[in-house]
């Protein structure tokens, strides 16, 4: 259950909102959920308090989750795959001064750090998909499918340098998985090649070795310190 602070947080202080998922990744259907993500900004003097504001809330909305921005930029840095494909939403539905700053800073939390995320992260669903398998003789398809999305995107995020969430042409065939029209077998062999794909572009790739760490700081640093003037504490 949402608190009333926290409510007030993601209501008074959302410098970033998007809509993710399904509608992000171009793989709607009907009858498809809309998943809200977004990024607050937590007034200055709440961190001068012993009871700290929250790093994430879930809510109010259905679908709802939003992050404080500096937790949201940890993750960015550390290539967390929700929160970089979050900051490539094609769908954005606010951006303040603070937010539209942040989107300009995109391609500073891009690195190759997003090889080992993105492959790991697949790896740990896939094994979820394989206890499925087991013990009920077909994976949860839907999610199939978005391991199979995540690993292309990964793969072409190596090999351009740029993130691209929506999955253009690929959407029957990713639709096709979904709907369990694919053999799992043949769903296994596409994971491989796309793992291997990976490696692959992992070792050309365009990105640098690690994030521009310095110049998110910075940023943050600054709108932490404009926060606090703000609110007339400075």
């Amino acid at each position: 259950m949402i608190t009333p602070d926290a409510e007030a947080l993601v209501r008074d202080h959302t410098v970033y909102s998007c809509v993710m998922g399904s509608r992000a990744f171009g793989l709607a259907t009907d009858g498809s959920d809309t998943d809200r993500r977004g990024v607050f900004l937590a007034p200055t003097p709440m961190f001068w308090r012993f009871e700290k504001p929250p790093t994430h809330v879930e809510g109010p909305a259905e679908e709802q989750f939003s992050w404080e921005l500096e937790r949201f930029c940890a993750l960015a840095l550390r290539a967390n795959p929700n929160v970089l494909e979050c900051l490539h939403s094609p769908l954005v539905e606010h951006a303040g001064p603070v937010g539209q700053e942040l989107l300009s800073l995109r391609g500073a939390f891009l690195s190759r750090l997003a090889h080992q995320t993105f492959v790991r992260y697949a790896l740990g669903q896939r094994k979820k998909l394989e206890a499925d398998v087991r013990q009920s003789g077909a994976p949860r398809w839907k999610h199939a499918m978005h391991l199979l999305r995540l690993l292309a995107s990964g793969r072409d995020l190596l090999r351009t340098g740029e993130l691209t969430i929506d999955v253009g042409a690929a959407r029957e065939e990713l639709l096709a998985v979904k709907r369990g029209k694919v053999p799992w077998t043949e769903v296994e062999r596409r994971m491989n090649r796309l793992a291997e794909e990976n490696d692959a572009a992992a070792v050309s790739s365009p990105l640098p070795a690690e994030p521009d760490r310095a110049r998110v700081e910075d940023f943050l640093i600054r709108t932490r310190r404009d926060s606090a003037l703000s609110s007339g504490n400075g």
